[in-house]
């Protein structure tokens, strides 16, 4: 069986304040985008995880699918599985394609074996891999709140714009994005901002990690200020960085933007 795990955007995101179990409370907007992950499981004599496509950093057992595999294990007895997946959704780019690929796995096991998992108690076993790991058992648009964990359902349908994804060759670990933010209680929630229209935006809707980050790495500002001056009704960088996307009314011609060694997606 085979499956397409996609990306995701935040649109605007807040960090309101630290918890007691070190994360933090913060409210964002996941918007799924076509950018895509291919992952195959066939039933084998062993569990096994092989990756093409985008090197993967880090050891292989640390995959979150062979994660997920362990905790259906554990409950369910399920087989040893054989895992390809070719990487295609950018990393570190603020993205979610590790939570993607895991909420897609446990996705694809419940249908294989016959689980019989309800999409609520999908969810509870991804949120044990990731804070965002839970949004892609659904996967449709939603305001996040908690750490990225608890959903509010949300009436957002972008498919009448266009989308330009742009990966600076920069990475941004989140241990710095969380460093350089003051959290805060915003004046006004992004549950009521998000129902602006999108060319209003720009004046309401905020990404709290990117002041530090331009400040660390002004490429990424100016990927930013490159989108606006494109026609962006909306640009913003996703999650903790690094990719930036731009919302557009009419399709754009990448060239347009292009510098040097950053990687375009016209989505």
């Amino acid at each position: 069986m085979i499956v397409f795990p996609n990306a995701k955007i935040n649109i605007g995101l807040n960090i309101l304040n630290r918890r007691s179990d070190g994360y933090h409370n913060l409210e964002t907007v996941f918007y799924p985008i076509q950018i895509k992950d291919a992952l195959e499981v066939i039933e084998g004599a062993e569990l096994t995880f092989t990756a093409t496509g985008i090197e993967i950093p880090g050891h292989a057992n640390e995959n979150l699918c062979l994660k997920a595999w362990h905790l259906l294990k554990d409950d369910f007895g399920i087989p040893p599985v054989g895992i390809h997946l070719h990487k295609g959704i950018p990393i570190g780019a603020g993205l979610g394609g590790g939570s993607a690929d895991a909420a897609f796995f446990i996705r694809l096991m419940n249908e294989k074996f016959e689980l019989g998992l309800s999409t609520e108690r999908m969810q509870t076993y991804a949120r044990r891999l990731g804070a965002d790991c839970a949004f892609f058992v659904k996967n449709e648009p939603v305001f996040a709140f908690g750490k990225g964990d608890e959903f509010d359902n949300i009436v957002l349908d972008l498919r009448s714009y266009y989308l330009v994804l742009v990966m600076p060759p920069v990475h941004v670990s989140t241990g710095e994005a969380y460093r350089g933010v003051k959290p805060q209680i915003p004046k006004e929630s992004l549950k009521d901002l998000i129902k602006l229209p999108v060319g209003e935006w720009k004046y309401h809707v905020k990404n709290d990690f990117e002041a530090s980050i331009f400040t660390n790495h002004p490429s990424i500002r100016g990927v930013k200020s490159a989108l606006y001056e494109a026609g962006a009704l909306y640009a913003s960088m996703s999650g903790s960085g690094a990719s930036v996307y731009g919302i557009f009314e009419k399709e754009l011609t990448l060239p347009e933007l292009e510098t040097s060694n950053e990687v375009f997606y016209n989505i």
